[in-house]
């Protein structure tokens, strides 16, 4: 009998285990339901495309190349057995960054002066016997062609020892060195590129309505978007004469370096024309652009829904971005919270 109601208790505690925990299962998933319900829409902060008066007044973005830039390839061969300059170090033009071993175009240049010698007294003397008769003018001829390539291969072996020495062609800063002391080079072979940054162009992109507002050689405020705070003056050096495919025109600012070169070829960079006249614009705060100002995109909002749009922008005033397509004026731009949202998502305004 004790062993039959020691059953039925066990089997009662099991009961309100069991219950207990159901009743914990359907709470927990209650409490879930409605914590994802709340994680469902995303709070943001908006803000309206509104149309306004902007100064005519651009700023676009490029990229700072080089004033000159080459990669220096031999014109001899032989070994390397002296190596003057290295990857970082300055050079100026004519300087000699580095010598082949040349006694054998020493020897071929010897010869060579010792055959145009002989040619030349040679033709020196036929003259002579030309003048006498004593030769056929065949015979005069044939020692005049001789002496002019003699003459010729003289040329070539000083310009193939000079080629010994090889020298920068331009100034700048060596980019890269392909040499070591002991390298043997053949014709074509790559020995070093060398860059000038003494000056840079910064390659920028402008709008068809823009570029009728500049002119070659107008002054521009040019800086460095890793460090926009220094400024350099840069001048309008080329103006593309034709659109491309997104009808942008091509232009060319050039800004001198300062002088322990802080600006750098690759680095993107930003130019403002100042234009003392104002116009209507599209404008959204600058905050509101996901992405970079080279692939513009912006969240917009309807029935709580948000949806990424790219639009283009044109300029850049202080903290508005002009819009020049994909926007509408009064539709509603996601300002803050965008890093949270995706495609469709569901968002709650603040």
């Amino acid at each position: 009998m004790k062993k039959v109601i020691y059953i039925i208790a066990v089997l009662v505690a099991l009961g309100a285990i069991y219950f207990t925990l159901m009743n914990n299962k359907k709470e927990m998933a209650a409490t879930a339901a409605i914590a994802e319900q709340k994680s469902d829409a995303i709070p943001v902060v908006l803000t309206e495309a509104q149309t306004n008066r902007i100064d005519k007044s651009f700023a676009v973005n490029g990229t700072f190349t080089p004033i000159q830039s080459l990669s220096l390839t031999s014109e001899t061969q032989g070994q390397v057995i002296r190596l003057n300059k290295r990857k970082g170090e300055s050079v100026r033009a004519g300087e000699v960054l580095a010598r082949v071993e040349d006694n054998v175009l020493r020897a071929n240049l010897i010869t060579a002066q010792a055959s145009f010698e002989k040619t030349k007294r040679d033709l020196e003397r036929f003259e002579n016997l030309a003048a006498g008769e004593a030769i056929t003018k065949r015979q005069l001829e044939d020692i005049r062609l001789a002496n002019q390539n003699a003459q010729a291969q003289l040329i070539m072996a000083r310009q193939q020892l000079n080629k010994a020495a090889i020298k920068a062609p331009i100034s700048g800063i060596i980019n890269e060195a392909y040499i070591e002391v002991g390298t043997v080079l053949g014709p074509g072979a790559k020995l070093f590129d060398i860059v000038n940054v003494e000056r840079l162009k910064l390659n920028t992109k402008v709008s068809e309505r823009e570029v009728l507002l500049i002119k070659k050689g107008d002054k521009v405020n040019v800086s460095a978007d890793v460090n926009s705070g220094q400024t350099y003056e840069g001048t309008v050096t080329a103006i593309g004469a034709r659109a491309n495919n997104a009808l942008k025109y091509d232009v060319e600012v050039e800004v001198q370096n300062a002088a322990d070169n802080t600006l750098k070829a690759g680095m993107y960079g930003t130019a403002r024309f100042d234009v003392a006249d104002t116009r209507e614009a599209l404008l959204v705060a600058r905050e509101a652009i996901v992405g970079s100002l080279q692939n513009p995109q912006v969240y917009v909002v309807k029935d709580q829904t948000a949806s990424l749009k790219p639009v283009t922008v044109g300029t850049v005033a202080n903290d508005k971005v002009e819009i020049t397509g994909g926007l509408t004026p009064g539709e509603q731009v996601v300002l803050s919270g965008q890093i949270n949202l995706k495609e469709g998502s569901k968002v709650r305004v603040l």
